[in-house]
């Protein structure tokens, strides 16, 4: 299994700093990574593929691709399908799934050519092995992906199982919980070493702060999950053994202090159990408090990375989230009070902090009455994103710039 050609998925904007990371992982460059639309391609061992899942924080997935072909209607979709070996990734005592996506597919039916292409492979097995595999569309031990544009269909097989965000230790959650590779986007994207103080003070489940721990810590994203490859042929449990062994051998104490903290003294009790399944209880301290008058944990200034509640969560904020016969509001608009008292207290008590905010409101700058330094896009889910970079100061620039010398 030498030189396979992967893809890795990743969310939009992300694209780079994936390209980053799967450099710094397995030393690849040139015509062996490449940048795509919403992810990254890479040639590289089947070793290697096995090295991304355990320690990429920013990929959905990793697919090895199987077949790039031309199409025009379900058969060429079908024949695609029936000429791959499926044979020496699985066996017909295995469940599949298809699972099927298209960007300008002239196709009419998704769900038919998913059903095509389940034939294909069904048919492979019956005349190669005298059997065939089942469907399971909830457990299946092997998913398989199609990814339809205009002209061509791409087939590729899963290595990771469940998406690569579910890290295997998050079981305590709130309502609209942050992504893991999200979060481990944000602190990419904001180029944190682990080195400094770095702080979340609407920390909810503790996703930033957790993420934020095992990085300082060297801790492996997979570690302490299952992996999809592990039901493939090619897989050899000596060789995963050997990588995991590896990557233990790579943790270390945190080098920074992380910490956290909510309102909701419940999210700070999910936030601790989780960091107890993360391996980072002792990294990280998570406390109760609104955000709007916890005074910075650290003597030495450092990072602040904030996904701050919005649109449903907007009511979890603190004394100026407004709730709305028992529901939080579900506007951004509706927490201007909010936003403008975080920035005034932010520049009251934490100068000398860096701040990263992720927001879909493109106004917020305007909100909290500060310039950001810097703005990323970055998508959570379907929602169109900016993570702003605000450089906290004493005062306002308004009063600075007013003042005598100024």
């Amino acid at each position: 299994m030498s030189d396979l050609q992967l893809f890795l998925p990743c969310a939009a904007g992300v694209e780079d700093l994936l390209a980053d990371e799967v450099h710094r992982l397995t030393g690849l460059a040139g015509d062996d990574l490449l940048v795509g639309r919403a992810g990254v391609l890479a040639r590289a061992p089947w070793r290697e593929a096995l090295r991304l899942n355990l320690h990429s924080r920013l990929a959905q997935r990793v697919l090895v691709q199987l077949s790039h072909t031309p199409y025009r209607a379900e058969q060429d979709l079908y024949d695609a399908a029936a000429a791959i070996a499926w044979e020496i990734w699985f066996t017909p005592r295995q469940s599949f799934k298809i699972e099927v996506t298209a960007q300008h597919s002239p196709l009419k039916s998704l769900n038919f050519a998913a059903l095509k292409i389940k034939d294909a492979v069904a048919d492979r097995f019956r005349q190669r092995a005298g059997g065939r595999p089942d469907v399971d569309t909830q457990r299946p031990d092997v998913r398989v992906y199609a990814h339809l544009t205009s002209t061509h269909c791409t087939l590729y097989i899963d290595t990771s199982g469940e998406p690569l965000f579910k890290r295997g230790w998050r079981e305590d959650k709130g309502e609209a919980p942050l992504k893991e590779t999200l979060a481990a986007a944000m602190l990419a994207a904001s180029g944190w070493d682990g080195t400094a103080p770095l702080y979340d003070p609407c920390c909810g489940s503790g996703t930033i702060a957790i993420e934020a721990a095992q990085v300082a810590c060297g801790i492996a994203p997979g570690g302490r999950r299952r992996f999809g490859f592990e039901r493939l042929l090619p897989h050899q449990a000596h060789v995963w053994a050997g990588l995991k062994e590896e990557a233990r051998a790579g943790e270390r104490p945190s080098r920074a202090p992380v910490f956290g903290s909510d309102v909701a003294f419940r999210m700070v009790d999910f936030a601790q159990r989780n960091a107890e399944r993360a391996g980072v209880a002792a990294a990280v301290q998570f406390r109760g408090g609104d955000a709007l008058q916890r005074m910075p944990p650290s003597d030495v200034p450092g990072l602040m990375l904030v996904n701050p509640p919005y649109g449903e969560r907007i009511g979890t904020a603190g004394v100026a989230g407004q709730t709305q016969r028992g529901r939080e509001r579900p506007e951004t608009e509706g927490a201007g009070d909010f936003f403008t008292q975080l920035a005034a207290h932010w520049k009251k008590h934490y100068a000398g902090w860096t701040a990263w905010v992720l927001t879909p409101d493109l106004k917020l700058p305007s909100r909290m009455r500060l310039k950001e330094s810097r703005r990323v896009p970055m998508w959570n889910g379907p929602i169109e994103c900016r993570l702003f970079r605000f450089d906290m100061v004493a005062g306002s620039a308004r009063a600075r710039d007013a003042a005598p010398g100024a």
